[in-house]
């Protein structure tokens, strides 16, 4: 093999080598955005369960008797 040819695979190793990192740390960012969006959205799923169990609550306590 030539110098020049040993020269671009080099070069081209380097650029493959920083796509790698680069789309790494992306792929970091995404992991951490989801999880934050997953502990967001528990988050509020139980805060509607909260919610429905305190309506249900007030449902109960202001039924009528039954005797109407």
């Amino acid at each position: 093999m030539s110098e020049d040819r040993f020269l671009d695979i080099e070069t081209k190793l380097a650029y493959q080598e920083d796509l790698v990192a680069s789309l790494n740390r992306v792929v970091a960012d995404q992991q951490r955005k989801l999880d934050e969006l997953e502990t967001a959205c528990r988050k509020l799923v139980d805060r509607v369960v909260e919610q429905g169990e305190e309506l249900a609550a007030l449902r109960i306590q202001d039924a009528p008797p039954p005797h109407y």
